[in-house]
């Protein structure tokens, strides 16, 4: 009896052993599938992730680009022409149309008269000075300003001083007058207003209110107090520079001159 009982123990041992190998390798496996699974599925969330957080950082920059406010503008658009001593224009010869007693650019005449009866709102002795002028008739101008200067005439920046030279006189008249081919005043697109009919002389409060509404007409002061280091030219309170609307407020608004404008549009 107990000789069948140790044969059976090790028939019953020999077909377990097998068994029990079997269900370790099956587990080994399945264990194995598990974790290989889970490392794909790690991997494939993460590359989701880099793909989204790649997503919203364009569409960031991309709603940066365009929250920018800068206007659809181009520097080739024909009331952005820059005119000064660095981008000397010839005769520009525009379309005129007259406002009162000076001519400007038919494309702004509308514009123009607008500002004036706003800037009149404020105060009724608001009127042009000058508009267009011919390269002709700046030349003479300016001549004239050099002259002036060179003697130390009314009005000039030499007043009641020695006489000077030629050269020191035109440079004295590059502050508040420009070169033939260098003055904005060819183009139509900018004049002279005030209240009275000499640089700087009107009431600083008049200035800064008219001043503060020409871009909702278009125009901007184009010789402000802190623009020199960039326009060359000194402050001056009765020059106006029509750009139109959109560009006119985003240079008040950003403090730019139009030679800084300029340097921010596409060309």
């Amino acid at each position: 009896m107990q000789r069948r009982t140790k044969k059976k123990k090790k028939l019953k041992l020999g077909r377990i052993i097998p068994v029990l190998l079997v269900l370790v390798l099956l587990i080994a496996g399945l264990s194995w599938f598990a974790i290989s699974g889970h490392k794909k599925k790690s991997a494939s969330s993460e590359g989701q992730k880099t793909t989204l957080t790649s997503q919203n950082s364009q569409g960031s920059s991309d709603k940066s680009s365009s929250d920018s406010g800068l206007p659809d503008a181009k520097k080739a658009d024909w009331n952005l022409v820059l005119v000064n001593r660095d981008n000397l224009k010839p005769e520009m010869n525009p379309e005129l149309t007259t406002i009162g007693s000076i001519q400007v650019d038919s494309r702004i005449a509308q514009a123009t008269s607008e500002f004036l009866a706003a800037a009149q709102n404020i105060d009724p002795s608001e009127h042009l000075i000058s508009g267009y002028r011919s390269v002709a008739y700046q030349t003479q101008l300016f001549n004239q300003y050099v002259e002036n200067e060179m003697v130390g005439g009314a009005g000039s920046v030499n007043e009641g001083g020695p006489a000077i030279s030629k050269e020191e006189a035109t440079k004295n008249v590059q502050t508040y007058s420009q070169p033939p081919e260098a003055s904005e005043h060819e183009t139509g697109l900018a004049f002279d207003m005030s209240t009275v009919n000499s640089l700087n002389q009107s009431d600083p409060s008049v200035v800064e209110q008219v001043a503060k509404i020409a871009p909702e007409y278009g125009f901007v002061l184009r010789f402000p107090k802190d623009g020199m280091a960039s326009t060359g030219v000194d402050y001056e309170d009765w020059h106006y520079r029509y750009v139109g609307v959109d560009n006119a407020k985003y240079m008040v608004a950003h403090n730019l001159t139009l030679e800084d404008y300029l340097k921010k549009l596409p060309e």
